[in-house]
């Protein structure tokens, strides 16, 4: 297992508030796209300095036949509980990450919190609070193994979708269909876009498909609190390279192909493995298995990923910060602005941007 702390050099000084920008209530998606490809696309080039705007299932046209796209394959779990105290009152869980044995990183709602406190959710299933933690959250000792835990939540949990989604959301809406890993409490909504006949019209384009592991934690859900971005502390989340992956994707970035991410997770952890001091060569060729906390923002050299593509990320937070690294900050802000007048649909089931 290893632990990777981002080493940024050459950081500019910058305040959170310069990543603000505003958005009227109204462009908040609340539900995905129906069929998600028909989701708008807005293209920007970085080299020539050109905007287009599309649809999502025309992706293949910014596309090169030797493009190698790296999706995050993580699958969300229902998180979301509700218990019972011995007293009678309730109270919600939320279950970030087993950190060991049947001990979980939590948030605990409700007006009684607090060291020995019992929590009762049904199916057999019960906790003891053992440790208070900062920013809000616990750690709690159940009854039962980890996997026992995914697997009653995954019977009278909820789905964990983001406060501004106002609508019920269906599981399956916030999963991506290539989900395959259980482990986030967030979705890579970026991913949300692709569907199986847009898979199809990519694979026979020529283009590569690869998948790596990032369980998103609560850092996405954890809002900046700091003035300044470099004092800002991310979460550490769970990432995983297989060996055959790492050295298909090193071949094909010593070949000049581009390495385009679906989404920000998978950028961060590509940028995590395959741009380390440790690496003597590109990165990790026997593959990645452990905790990263990279936070990227204005000042980040980027060394292994030439494109991304991504949704349209709230203001002052760390997604917007990390394309601001890619694209400019001053630029991104631009295309929001332009985004926001030609009325794209924003935040997680929101409409797709590739930055290339």
């Amino acid at each position: 297992m290893t632990r990777i702390r981002s080493q940024l050099l050459n950081i500019i000084p910058m305040k959170v508030s310069q990543f603000d920008y505003h958005l009227p209530k109204a462009l908040i998606a609340q539900q995905p796209a129906r069929p998600r490809d028909s989701s708008r696309l807005f293209v920007y080039n970085r080299k020539a300095k050109t905007e287009q705007h599309d649809r999502f299932i025309n992706l293949i046209k910014y596309l090169r036949a030797d493009d190698v796209l790296v999706f995050n394959n993580t699958k969300v779990f229902p998180a979301r509980l509700w218990a019972r105290r011995e007293t009678g009152g309730r109270n919600e869980v939320f279950l970030l990450r087993s950190v060991k044995s049947n001990t979980w990183e939590v948030l605990i709602g409700g007006k009684v919190r607090k060291l020995g406190l019992c929590l009762f959710f049904g199916n057999e299933l019960e906790c003891r609070v053992v440790k208070q933690l900062d920013d809000g959250m616990w750690h709690v000792r159940f009854n039962v193994t980890p996997k026992q835990v995914l697997a009653i939540a995954d019977k009278i949990g909820s789905t964990p979708t983001p406060p501004y989604i106002k609508k019920h959301a269906r599981r399956s809406d916030y999963q991506t269909v290539y989900a395959k890993k259980t482990g986030s409490v967030a979705a890579p909504t970026a991913g949300f876009h692709f569907t199986k006949r847009l898979f199809q019209k990519l694979k026979k384009q020529g283009v590569q498909f690869e998948y790596i592991t990032l369980h998103v934690g609560y850092g996405t859900f954890q809002p900046v609190k700091v003035s300044n971005v470099k004092d800002h502390k991310i979460h550490s989340e769970y990432a995983e390279v297989d060996e055959s992956t790492a050295k298909r994707l090193i071949m094909a970035k010593k070949q000049g192909r581009r390495i385009i991410a679906v989404g920000t997770t998978t950028v961060r952890t590509l940028e995590t493995v395959f741009n380390t001091p440790r690496s003597r060569d590109i990165g990790y060729s026997g593959g990645f298995k452990g905790w990263i906390n990279t936070f990227i923002y204005p000042g980040y050299k980027f060394k292994f990923v030439d494109a991304i593509i991504t949704n349209f990320h709230l203001p002052q937070s760390t997604l917007l910060m990390l394309i601001s690294a890619f694209a400019g900050r001053t630029k991104i802000l631009k295309l929001y602005n332009t985004a926001v007048r030609r009325k794209y649909r924003f935040y997680s089931f929101g409409d797709g941007m590739l930055l290339q």
